[in-house]
């Protein structure tokens, strides 16, 4: 039997490998050795390659980074190459040695450093999340709160995670601590035994590290760190602060807010408290600077030069030398200046407000009081947190008013939306590709303020004399040390720019772009019927497509340029399939809300895709970190909320932290949203494992779901059920499926499935009538344990008393190529496949059990899909990825936040060699560049 050799690419981070028994060995391993980095660092141009794989010039390859691993396994059968994979991966039992995380230790300096807390704007322009706060010291970082897109916007603004020391979160939410996984993850992949993060939170951050450690099996890799009794904040203890971290830099004391309701007596109670509703005030105090060294009242003392000038500088009392007497730093210092002062304040509703303003803690830090004026405390800069629902109140706002001359920053979410997106490099992507395809690609990067949902205006300013404030922007500054420096900085705020700035610059950069959105429009305008308009488009497709040799007849495989012209002229007159030809634009829509693999990077977001049925609902498929975030950038903020109270259902593929990450936040918000409205549990179907993160989390938030295993959902089971032919031959066991005994993932989970959740069964045939489709089901695939693709089919329609059947939609998630998913995908409308790998890099797909991009289309040739799709791109490319053109006679390429109507399916390919244009004069660099800049230096 042959060995395949699996090479393991050292850049891949972590979150791309875990499984319930993860890589930890192989992921760990970046940045092995400056040479390794330096070879990483070549750059390739990122065209579609016309020629043929095997004798293509690799600079990827000779380049590479790659660390050869032994020989691990052997593939089963290996005659069929199509079908290569990763047994030991697909089973969960390729873990190996596993070391201790590093915790960061560095030596720090009181005096000489520069300091400054600074506004990371996550979440102001879409409001999904809470802002994050950097606390930066020259040999220490800390950040408070950790929202999702905290890792994509660190990418974006080159904020080096490696150098992040804590992770201190105001309250344990989603809002606020929905990026921590994919952080701690990224984290572990650097360096030969990965980097740790100390995480700070209230006790209630014991449910979120018991939910992560669902998935994030080593607990090394999370270094977490409660504060405060078990359970609740006892009212008294509320009132006390409690020193967390105290060190030669800065002492940082946590403050509990916990909310107080009205009882029926309409005095304030603490009843009904939940984990999560406790909000933290954090207060981050810089030691004084001593006073000047006063070398002349020292010599009058009897000093001599020497090592006793540093122990008084350092605030120790000496000898005199001359003298028979103690010499005092204050004898020969001056006046010493108190050191800076920060709070950072969360009241995350008007409940929360009452035990904020009788906290005894920050008493000392009002101006006039008695405590103020006993230990001299002065508070240099404020920043708000809460949303101004709470913070424009005229409670609220007399109380910043106690604290006298200090800089207020108001970093809450506001009643509306900032109009200028905080990630700048998405944002030109998606305007770029709105400017040449609006069709496919109707979100511009930008969307109006919208005012938010459930928030008017009217009585926001109830007082004409609030507190002076100044609106949080990206990336303000407010310096601390040197103290010359103190206050405001808003020289980091990035330029503002527009989408018509954007489109200049990409005329100005490509002049032929201009032309393009005309061509590209004809394909939804001209007249199907008028064969001269076909030839027409054919023949301006054959010209511009590079593929073909010049000055010659043949390609540079060999192939003559008639069969090519055939294979054309085939492809135009491919036959409509009837549910499209009949289609309305109000039947389906697939929206791409991310469309990159492993971690989220500049470009490219992490796995999700949104089906639109309109008037139907809509589904998920797949939601890792930021699909939320991603919602709101295509359907606007308030779009976004009302697709999330009309979903009807949430599949996820498997148990990899990139495909289910963003899972928590989007079924908090739509709890949140549907409060008070009669609504069903959302249905969940994923993996076993993953309702078990599930489960624990929603300890910590309401969730309002309800879960279905993916092994309940295999083809034979949902047709009996929906066929209401129930008994128990018709039930079918793992030994029908790709799991049986003696199949290649026969030990993907040793115990059988649990008996049937009827419940959630018959919650599903409801989905499945209230969406117009007729079955959904779960089909196996190769790719880790309990690994799963899907098929959705809408019901047969009825027009002019001929039966249209409904289209089929089939999503791979992650995998190899597998008979079982080609046979789930005949004849399918369309087939979304992931293409994680070029084809040069096959090897490599076989040690991950992912596919190539050939291996993708192939599959929906085999299976004869009508459109293929392909998702799921590596970040080593972070805008387009390397694909043969011959290969994309019936196939697309998949951008974030791109839109796909069942309508537009005929012209999809003709589009792709006009987007194209927009990356043809691109360098990108290898993957170790951009994750190397983005987290080491």
């Amino acid at each position: 039997m042959p060995q395949v050799p699996s090479p393991l690419r050292l850049l891949l981070p972590l979150s791309q490998t875990l499984a319930p028994a993860p890589l930890l060995h192989l992921s760990r391993r970046l940045f092995t050795s400056p040479a390794s980095v330096g070879r990483a660092a070549t750059l390739r141009a990122l065209a579609y390659r016309g020629q043929p794989a095997g004798r293509r010039h690799h600079p990827c390859r000779e380049s590479s980074t790659l660390r050869k691993a032994p020989k691990e396994e052997e593939m089963d059968g290996g005659a069929n190459k199509e079908v290569s994979f990763n047994r030991k991966r697909a089973e969960g039992r390729d873990a190996g040695k596993r070391g201790s995380m590093e915790l960061k230790t560095r030596r720090l300096n009181p005096v000489n450093t520069t300091c400054y807390v600074q506004i990371l704007g996550t979440g102001m322009d879409t409001q999904d999340t809470s802002p994050s706060i950097l606390l930066f010291f020259d040999k220490q970082r800390f950040i408070f709160n950790a929202g999702e897109g905290l890792q994509r916007f660190c990418t974006e603004h080159k904020i080096k995670l490696s150098k992040i020391d804590h992770i201190f979160l105001t309250r344990v939410c989603s809002e606020t601590a929905g990026g921590l996984p994919g952080l701690v993850l990224t984290l572990a992949g650097i360096g030969d035994e990965g980097m740790s993060v100390n995480i700070w939170g209230p006790s209630d951050l014991d449910f979120l590290a018991g939910a992560m450690r669902s998935f994030i099996p080593n607990r090394a890799m999370l270094h977490t760190h409660s504060f405060g009794v078990e359970g609740n904040v006892s009212s008294s203890q509320s009132k006390d602060s409690v020193v967390i971290l105290d060190d030669e830099v800065v002492r940082i004391s946590a403050i509990f807010v916990k909310p107080r309701y009205e009882s029926e007596a309409n005095s304030l109670e603490d009843i009904d408290l939940k984990p999560g509703d406790t909000a933290i005030v954090y207060a981050c105090e810089l030691p004084e600077i001593k006073g000047k060294f006063d070398p002349a009242k020292a010599a009058a003392l009897g000093l001599k030069p020497g090592p006793k000038y540093r122990e008084l500088q350092l605030g120790n009392s000496v000898q005199s030398d001359q003298f028979d007497k103690m010499v005092h730093p204050n004898d020969v210092l001056g006046p010493s200046i108190p050191g800076p002062t920060v709070l950072l304040v969360d009241c995350p509703t008007q409940s929360h407000m009452q035990e904020l303003f009788s906290l005894q803690a920050l008493s000392c830090f009002y101006e006039n009081s008695s405590d103020q004026t006993e230990c001299g405390k002065k508070v240099n800069c404020i920043i708000h947190l809460g949303p101004s629902s709470v913070t424009k109140s005229v409670d609220y706002q007399s109380w910043m008013k106690k604290f006298g001359a200090t800089q207020h920053i108001m970093a809450g979410h506001e009643t509306k939306n900032i109009e200028i997106p905080i990630l700048k490099g998405s944002a030109r992507i998606s305007s770029r590709l709105n400017f040449v395809c609006s069709q496919l690609f109707p979100s511009s990067g930008f969307w109006p303020v919208e005012t938010a949902n459930g928030v008017t205006e009217k009585n926001m300013y109830t007082s004409l004399e609030t507190c002076e404030s100044v609106p949080a922007q990206n990336l303000l500054k407010f310096h601390l040390r040197p103290y010359a420096q103190l206050g405001l900085d808003r020289a980091s705020i990035p330029s503002l720019f527009t989408y018509e700035d954007i489109v200049e610059e990409l005329i100005s950069e490509i002049p032929e772009v201009r032309e393009v959105p005309e061509r590209v429009r004809k394909f939804w305008h001209h007249n199907p019927d008028d064969k001269s308009t076909l030839a027409s488009v054919g023949s301006m497709l054959m010209v511009e497509e590079p593929w073909i040799s010049q000055n010659s007849d043949k390609l540079a495989d060999g192939t003559h340029l008639q069969e090519v012209v055939q294979r054309k002229h085939a492809k135009d007159n491919q036959e409509i399939p009837t549910c499209v030809e009949n289609s309305t634009r109000e039947d389906m829509e697939i929206t791409f809300l991310g469309t990159g693999s492993s971690q989220p990077s500049k470009y490219r977001n992490v796995s999700s895709i949104y089906v639109n049925l309109f008037a139907r609902g809509g589904i998920l498929l797949d939601c890792g970190e930021g699909t939320l975030g991603q919602l709101k950038r295509r359907f606007g903020v308030n779009g976004a909320d009302e697709a999330v109270k009309s979903l009807r259902c949430i599949w996820i593929s498997h148990i990899h932290a990139d495909h289910h990450t963003g899972l928590a936040r989007v079924l908090a918000l739509r709890s949140k949203l549907l409060k008070g409205v009669p609504h069903k549990p959302l249905l969940v179907i994923g993996p076993r494992p993953l309702e078990r993160f599930l489960k624990a989390y929603s300890t910590l938030e309401d969730l309002d779901m309800q879960f279905l295993d993916c092994r309940h959902t295999l083809k034979p089971s949902v047709e009996a059920f929906l066929s209401e032919n129930v008994n128990e031959s018709a039930i079918p066991q793992l030994e029908t499926t790709l799991f049986a005994p003696g199949s290649r993932m026969e030990n993907f989970n040793r115990k059988p499935a649990s008996p049937r959740d009827t419940t959630s069964l018959n919650n599903l045939k409801e989905v499945l009538q209230e969406s117009g489709l007729e079955i959904l089901y779960s089909v196996p695939v190769v790719h880790c344990p309990q690994a799963f693709g899907v098929v959705l089919r809408a019901m047969e329609k009825n027009s002019a008393g001929k039966v249209i059947p409904g289209w089929k939609l089939v999503y791979s998630g992650d995998t190899r190529p597998c008979p079982e998913l080609i046979d789930a995908s005949r004849d399918a409308t369309v087939l979304i496949h992931e293409a994680t790998f070029e084809d040069s890099m096959k090897d490599e797909a076989i040690a991950r059990n992912h596919s190539t991009t050939k291996e993708a289309i192939e599959v929906g040739t085999s299976a004869g899909a009508y459109r293929i799709i392909l998702t799921h791109f590596s970040q080593r490319y972070p805008k387009i990825p390397v694909i043969d053109e011959v290969d994309m006679e019936k196939t697309c390429i998949a951008f974030d936040l791109m839109s796909v109507n069942l309508a537009d399916l005929p012209v999809l390919p003709k589009v792709v060699p006009h987007l194209k244009v927009l990356f043809k004069d691109e360098l990108v660099a290898e993957e170790a560049d951009e994750i190397q800049e983005a987290v080491m230096y």
